[in-house]
């Protein structure tokens, strides 16, 4: 996990991340928007797209405490992650027709290979 975690870009929304963590108000925030977000995404995102959606039921279940079989990396990996999708400032804008959610699918997916044994 630590190349993604090393990444200069990422580590803002990982500091972000961490002030998830017991606010239940915001981190529930944080999944209406991401959910309500999604399904615009859908077609951009490709594979990543179910990435986005497993990340929203982790995160949920998490926070609702119905799974913590997850360490705090990587579920605060998950967050930041969540936290970059639905912000409007990425490293390629989403404005940009064809390429605005490359860097989003990346993220998703890069997060998902980071974490995949924590969530088998």
């Amino acid at each position: 996990m630590s190349e993604l975690n090393e990444n200069k870009f990422f580590k803002k929304y990982l500091k972000k991340a961490s002030s998830y963590l017991g606010n239940k108000e915001k981190s529930t925030n944080l999944l209406k928007k991401a959910a309500k977000l999604a399904p615009d995404k859908k077609g951009a995102l490709g594979e990543a797209w179910e990435k986005v959606n497993l990340f929203i039921e982790l995160f949920k279940s998490y926070i609702n405490g119905s799974y913590r079989d997850i360490s705090t990396k990587s579920i605060l990996t998950v967050i930041g992650a969540l936290i970059y999708f639905v912000s409007p400032i990425d490293a390629i804008p989403d404005f940009i027709v064809g390429l605005g959610f490359l860097d989003d699918a990346t993220i998703l997916a890069y997060t998902f290979k980071q974490i995949n044994k924590d969530i088998e």
